[in-house]
Protein backbone atom coordinates (compact mmCIF):
# COMPACT_ATOMS: atom_id res chain seq x y z
CA UNK A 1 0.00 0.00 0.00
CA UNK A 2 1.44 3.36 -0.99
CA UNK A 3 1.67 6.34 1.34
CA UNK A 4 -0.97 8.03 -0.80
CA UNK A 5 -3.53 5.29 -0.15
CA UNK A 6 -2.52 4.33 3.39
CA UNK A 7 -5.29 5.26 5.88
CA UNK A 8 -4.35 8.14 8.14
CA UNK A 9 -4.15 7.06 11.76
CA UNK A 10 -6.35 9.21 14.04
CA UNK A 11 -4.41 11.58 16.26
CA UNK A 12 -3.75 10.27 19.76
CA UNK A 13 -2.80 11.73 23.11
CA UNK A 14 0.91 11.71 22.19
CA UNK A 15 0.31 13.81 19.07
CA UNK A 16 -1.80 16.27 21.05
CA UNK A 17 0.85 16.49 23.76
CA UNK A 18 3.61 17.02 21.19
CA UNK A 19 1.73 19.82 19.41
CA UNK A 20 0.75 21.53 22.67
CA UNK A 21 4.23 21.15 24.17
CA UNK A 22 2.98 19.36 27.29
CA UNK A 23 3.06 15.87 28.77
CA UNK A 24 0.53 13.18 27.93
CA UNK A 25 -0.58 13.29 31.57
CA UNK A 26 -1.43 16.97 31.18
CA UNK A 27 -3.49 16.19 28.08
CA UNK A 28 -5.37 13.53 30.03
CA UNK A 29 -6.03 15.96 32.86
CA UNK A 30 -7.42 18.54 30.44
CA UNK A 31 -9.65 15.95 28.77
CA UNK A 32 -11.08 14.97 32.16
CA UNK A 33 -11.47 18.63 33.21
CA UNK A 34 -9.17 18.45 36.22
CA UNK A 35 -8.86 21.66 38.23
CA UNK A 36 -5.61 23.54 38.93
CA UNK A 37 -4.42 23.55 35.33
CA UNK A 38 -3.05 26.89 34.18
CA UNK A 39 -5.48 28.58 31.75
CA UNK A 40 -2.78 29.08 29.12
CA UNK A 41 -1.83 25.38 29.31
CA UNK A 42 -5.44 24.28 29.02
CA UNK A 43 -5.94 26.62 26.06
CA UNK A 44 -2.92 25.15 24.23
CA UNK A 45 -4.17 21.60 24.74
CA UNK A 46 -7.72 22.46 23.60
CA UNK A 47 -6.34 24.20 20.51
CA UNK A 48 -4.11 21.22 19.71
CA UNK A 49 -7.09 18.85 20.04
CA UNK A 50 -9.09 21.05 17.70
CA UNK A 51 -6.25 21.30 15.18
CA UNK A 52 -5.73 17.53 15.13
CA UNK A 53 -9.47 16.76 15.28
CA UNK A 54 -8.68 14.60 18.30
CA UNK A 55 -11.36 12.22 19.59
CA UNK A 56 -11.37 9.66 22.37
CA UNK A 57 -13.66 6.91 21.22
CA UNK A 58 -12.53 3.79 23.04
CA UNK A 59 -15.96 2.19 23.20
CA UNK A 60 -16.50 2.49 19.45
CA UNK A 61 -13.04 1.14 18.69
CA UNK A 62 -13.55 -1.84 20.99
CA UNK A 63 -16.86 -2.73 19.39
CA UNK A 64 -15.72 -2.08 15.83
CA UNK A 65 -18.52 0.39 15.24
CA UNK A 66 -18.62 4.05 14.28
CA UNK A 67 -21.03 4.95 17.08
CA UNK A 68 -20.80 5.18 20.87
CA UNK A 69 -24.58 5.62 21.20
CA UNK A 70 -23.80 8.78 23.16
CA UNK A 71 -25.02 12.33 22.61
CA UNK A 72 -23.11 15.24 24.07
CA UNK A 73 -25.07 17.94 25.90
CA UNK A 74 -23.61 21.34 26.73
CA UNK A 75 -25.78 23.32 29.13
CA UNK A 76 -25.51 26.88 30.37
CA UNK A 77 -27.29 28.43 33.36
CA UNK A 78 -28.31 24.93 34.42
CA UNK A 79 -29.52 26.05 37.87
CA UNK A 80 -32.57 27.67 36.25
CA UNK A 81 -35.82 25.73 35.82
CA UNK A 82 -35.87 25.75 32.01
CA UNK A 83 -32.38 24.32 31.43
CA UNK A 84 -32.84 21.75 34.21
CA UNK A 85 -36.04 20.46 32.62
CA UNK A 86 -34.39 20.50 29.19
CA UNK A 87 -31.52 18.28 30.35
CA UNK A 88 -33.92 15.82 31.97
CA UNK A 89 -36.02 15.71 28.79
CA UNK A 90 -32.94 15.04 26.65
CA UNK A 91 -31.92 12.19 28.95
CA UNK A 92 -35.39 10.66 28.59
CA UNK A 93 -35.48 11.16 24.82
CA UNK A 94 -32.04 9.58 24.51
CA UNK A 95 -33.08 6.58 26.62
CA UNK A 96 -36.12 6.06 24.40
CA UNK A 97 -33.76 5.89 21.42
CA UNK A 98 -31.36 3.52 23.16
CA UNK A 99 -28.79 6.26 23.69
CA UNK A 100 -26.95 7.95 26.53
CA UNK A 101 -26.04 11.56 27.13
CA UNK A 102 -22.70 12.98 28.26
CA UNK A 103 -23.33 16.36 29.88
CA UNK A 104 -21.00 19.28 30.47
CA UNK A 105 -21.88 22.61 32.05
CA UNK A 106 -20.44 25.98 31.10
CA UNK A 107 -20.93 29.66 31.80
CA UNK A 108 -22.24 31.10 28.54
CA UNK A 109 -20.25 34.28 29.14
CA UNK A 110 -16.94 32.43 29.54
CA UNK A 111 -15.44 31.31 26.19
CA UNK A 112 -12.74 29.29 27.97
CA UNK A 113 -15.36 27.38 29.95
CA UNK A 114 -17.23 26.63 26.74
CA UNK A 115 -14.02 25.37 25.12
CA UNK A 116 -13.43 23.05 28.09
CA UNK A 117 -16.99 21.77 27.89
CA UNK A 118 -16.62 21.09 24.17
CA UNK A 119 -13.34 19.25 24.70
CA UNK A 120 -14.90 17.17 27.47
CA UNK A 121 -17.91 15.96 25.49
CA UNK A 122 -15.94 15.41 22.28
CA UNK A 123 -13.54 13.24 24.27
CA UNK A 124 -16.46 10.88 24.93
CA UNK A 125 -16.62 10.06 21.21
CA UNK A 126 -20.11 11.52 20.91
CA UNK A 127 -22.33 10.98 17.87
CA UNK A 128 -23.90 14.43 18.07
CA UNK A 129 -24.15 17.53 20.24
CA UNK A 130 -27.22 19.26 21.71
CA UNK A 131 -27.10 22.70 23.30
CA UNK A 132 -29.37 23.59 26.22
CA UNK A 133 -30.19 27.20 27.15
CA UNK A 134 -28.04 28.44 24.30
CA UNK A 135 -27.33 32.02 23.37
CA UNK A 136 -27.55 32.95 19.70
CA UNK A 137 -23.86 33.81 19.52
CA UNK A 138 -22.94 30.47 21.12
CA UNK A 139 -24.93 28.44 18.58
CA UNK A 140 -23.45 30.39 15.66
CA UNK A 141 -19.89 30.08 16.98
CA UNK A 142 -20.14 26.31 17.50
CA UNK A 143 -21.64 25.68 14.07
CA UNK A 144 -18.90 27.77 12.45
CA UNK A 145 -16.17 25.77 14.20
CA UNK A 146 -16.91 22.61 12.27
CA UNK A 147 -16.68 20.20 15.22
CA UNK A 148 -17.23 17.16 13.02
CA UNK A 149 -20.50 16.11 14.68
CA UNK A 150 -24.11 17.18 14.04
CA UNK A 151 -25.29 20.02 16.30
CA UNK A 152 -28.83 20.85 17.44
CA UNK A 153 -30.18 23.33 19.98
CA UNK A 154 -33.13 22.84 22.29
CA UNK A 155 -35.89 25.38 21.52
CA UNK A 156 -34.39 26.24 18.12
CA UNK A 157 -35.98 25.63 14.72
CA UNK A 158 -39.27 23.75 15.32
CA UNK A 159 -38.84 24.30 19.05
CA UNK A 160 -38.60 28.04 18.49
CA UNK A 161 -41.91 27.95 16.62
CA UNK A 162 -43.57 26.40 19.65
CA UNK A 163 -42.06 29.10 21.85
CA UNK A 164 -43.40 31.82 19.55
CA UNK A 165 -46.82 30.21 19.38
CA UNK A 166 -46.98 29.90 23.16
CA UNK A 167 -46.06 33.53 23.71
CA UNK A 168 -48.66 34.55 21.12
CA UNK A 169 -51.29 32.55 23.02
CA UNK A 170 -50.42 34.40 26.23
CA UNK A 171 -50.61 37.82 24.59
CA UNK A 172 -53.85 36.99 22.78
CA UNK A 173 -55.36 35.81 26.07
CA UNK A 174 -54.77 39.24 27.57
CA UNK A 175 -56.12 41.13 24.57
CA UNK A 176 -59.24 38.95 24.63
CA UNK A 177 -59.71 39.97 28.27
CA UNK A 178 -59.78 43.58 27.12
CA UNK A 179 -56.25 44.62 28.03
CA UNK A 180 -54.84 47.27 25.70
CA UNK A 181 -51.79 48.42 27.67
CA UNK A 182 -49.68 45.31 28.08
CA UNK A 183 -46.12 45.40 29.38
CA UNK A 184 -43.51 42.68 29.09
CA UNK A 185 -40.84 41.40 31.47
CA UNK A 186 -38.35 39.76 29.12
CA UNK A 187 -35.32 37.55 29.63
CA UNK A 188 -31.71 38.19 28.52
CA UNK A 189 -31.71 39.53 24.97
CA UNK A 190 -29.50 36.95 23.22
CA UNK A 191 -31.16 33.77 24.49
CA UNK A 192 -32.97 31.74 21.84
CA UNK A 193 -35.97 31.37 24.14
CA UNK A 194 -36.21 35.11 24.73
CA UNK A 195 -35.95 35.88 21.02
CA UNK A 196 -38.77 33.46 20.18
CA UNK A 197 -41.02 34.46 23.07
CA UNK A 198 -40.58 38.17 22.41
CA UNK A 199 -41.42 37.66 18.73
CA UNK A 200 -44.54 35.64 19.53
CA UNK A 201 -45.84 38.28 21.93
CA UNK A 202 -45.09 41.06 19.45
CA UNK A 203 -46.88 39.22 16.64
CA UNK A 204 -50.05 38.71 18.71
CA UNK A 205 -50.11 42.29 19.93
CA UNK A 206 -49.56 43.55 16.39
CA UNK A 207 -52.50 41.46 15.20
CA UNK A 208 -54.63 43.26 17.80
CA UNK A 209 -53.37 46.66 16.71
CA UNK A 210 -51.16 47.01 19.78
CA UNK A 211 -47.50 47.09 20.75
CA UNK A 212 -45.68 46.43 24.02
CA UNK A 213 -46.60 49.34 26.30
CA UNK A 214 -43.60 49.02 28.61
CA UNK A 215 -40.56 46.75 28.46
CA UNK A 216 -38.55 45.48 31.42
CA UNK A 217 -35.82 42.89 31.47
CA UNK A 218 -34.67 40.25 33.95
CA UNK A 219 -32.24 37.31 34.03
CA UNK A 220 -34.88 34.53 34.33
CA UNK A 221 -34.59 34.41 38.15
CA UNK A 222 -37.38 35.18 40.62
CA UNK A 223 -35.08 37.75 42.19
CA UNK A 224 -34.86 39.69 38.93
CA UNK A 225 -38.66 39.79 38.77
CA UNK A 226 -38.80 41.16 42.31
CA UNK A 227 -36.18 43.78 41.44
CA UNK A 228 -38.43 45.08 38.64
CA UNK A 229 -41.53 45.17 40.84
CA UNK A 230 -41.17 48.84 41.96
CA UNK A 231 -41.04 50.03 38.33
CA UNK A 232 -43.93 47.79 37.31
CA UNK A 233 -46.00 48.90 40.31
CA UNK A 234 -45.41 52.55 39.43
CA UNK A 235 -46.43 51.91 35.81
CA UNK A 236 -49.60 50.12 36.94
CA UNK A 237 -50.57 52.96 39.28
CA UNK A 238 -49.94 55.49 36.51
CA UNK A 239 -52.24 53.55 34.18
CA UNK A 240 -49.39 52.79 31.78
CA UNK A 241 -50.01 49.04 31.97
CA UNK A 242 -52.94 46.85 33.01
CA UNK A 243 -51.17 43.53 32.38
CA UNK A 244 -47.66 42.10 32.16
CA UNK A 245 -46.34 39.17 30.15
CA UNK A 246 -43.42 37.59 32.03
CA UNK A 247 -41.03 35.57 29.86
CA UNK A 248 -40.92 32.77 32.44
CA UNK A 249 -42.70 31.65 35.59
CA UNK A 250 -39.81 32.35 37.94
CA UNK A 251 -39.69 36.03 37.02
CA UNK A 252 -43.49 36.15 37.30
CA UNK A 253 -43.25 34.73 40.83
CA UNK A 254 -40.73 37.35 41.91
CA UNK A 255 -42.75 40.09 40.25
CA UNK A 256 -46.00 39.09 41.97
CA UNK A 257 -44.29 38.89 45.36
CA UNK A 258 -42.82 42.36 44.84
CA UNK A 259 -46.16 43.76 43.70
CA UNK A 260 -47.94 42.32 46.73
CA UNK A 261 -45.39 43.98 49.01
CA UNK A 262 -46.29 47.32 47.39
CA UNK A 263 -50.03 46.89 47.63
CA UNK A 264 -50.61 46.11 43.94
CA UNK A 265 -53.17 43.31 43.65
CA UNK A 266 -52.93 40.57 41.03
CA UNK A 267 -55.14 40.31 39.00
CA UNK A 268 -57.41 43.12 40.28
CA UNK A 269 -54.88 45.90 39.67
CA UNK A 270 -52.58 44.11 37.23
CA UNK A 271 -52.89 40.83 35.34
CA UNK A 272 -49.75 38.68 35.14
CA UNK A 273 -49.06 35.78 32.76
CA UNK A 274 -45.94 33.59 32.87
CA UNK A 275 -44.36 30.96 30.63
CA UNK A 276 -43.16 27.35 31.26
CA UNK A 277 -45.88 26.02 33.60
CA UNK A 278 -43.35 24.91 36.17
CA UNK A 279 -44.68 22.48 38.81
CA UNK A 280 -45.10 25.25 41.39
CA UNK A 281 -47.04 27.67 39.17
CA UNK A 282 -50.47 26.49 40.34
CA UNK A 283 -49.43 27.10 43.96
CA UNK A 284 -48.35 30.72 43.48
CA UNK A 285 -50.53 33.35 45.16
CA UNK A 286 -52.53 33.82 43.03
CA UNK A 287 -52.18 30.69 40.89
CA UNK A 288 -50.30 31.68 37.75
CA UNK A 289 -51.76 31.74 34.27
CA UNK A 290 -48.96 30.45 32.08
CA UNK A 291 -47.95 28.59 28.92
CA UNK A 292 -46.89 24.95 28.67
CA UNK A 293 -44.66 23.76 25.83
CA UNK A 294 -43.74 20.20 24.90
CA UNK A 295 -40.14 20.10 26.14
CA UNK A 296 -39.90 16.32 25.80
CA UNK A 297 -41.14 16.51 22.22
CA UNK A 298 -38.52 19.12 21.43
CA UNK A 299 -35.86 16.96 23.08
CA UNK A 300 -36.91 14.03 20.89
CA UNK A 301 -36.58 16.29 17.84
CA UNK A 302 -33.04 17.25 18.86
CA UNK A 303 -32.02 13.63 19.44
CA UNK A 304 -33.41 12.62 16.05
CA UNK A 305 -31.68 15.57 14.39
CA UNK A 306 -28.20 14.63 15.59
CA UNK A 307 -28.40 10.85 15.11
CA UNK A 308 -30.43 10.77 11.91
CA UNK A 309 -33.63 9.42 13.41
CA UNK A 310 -37.25 10.37 12.85
CA UNK A 311 -39.34 12.10 15.51
CA UNK A 312 -43.02 12.94 15.68
CA UNK A 313 -43.99 16.62 15.74
CA UNK A 314 -44.07 18.19 19.20
CA UNK A 315 -47.43 18.84 20.82
CA UNK A 316 -48.68 22.41 20.35
CA UNK A 317 -48.16 24.98 23.08
CA UNK A 318 -50.99 25.20 25.63
CA UNK A 319 -52.33 28.20 27.53
CA UNK A 320 -53.02 27.23 31.17
CA UNK A 321 -55.51 29.75 32.57
CA UNK A 322 -55.46 30.24 36.33
CA UNK A 323 -56.16 33.10 38.73
CA UNK A 324 -53.46 35.65 37.91
CA UNK A 325 -55.23 36.96 34.79
CA UNK A 326 -58.63 38.63 34.66
CA UNK A 327 -60.57 41.06 32.50
CA UNK A 328 -59.31 44.61 32.34
CA UNK A 329 -61.23 47.14 34.39
CA UNK A 330 -59.41 50.13 32.89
Amino acid sequence: MSDATRPTRPAGVREVARLAGVSTQTVSRVINDYPNIRPETRARVVEAMRTLDYRVNNAARALGTASTRTIGVIATDATLYGPTVGIAALAEAAREAGLWIATAYADAGDPEAIDRAIAHVLAQGIDGLVLVAPHERMVSALRERGLGVPIAALHADAGARAQREGAALAAAHLTELGHRRIGRLGGPVDWLEETARAQGASDALDAAGLSVARQWRGDWSARSGAVRAPEVAAAARAGEVTAVLAANDQMALGLMAGLAARGVRVPEDLAVVGFDDNPDAEFYAPALTTVRVDVLGDARRCVAAVVGGVSLPSAPAQLIVRSSSAASTA
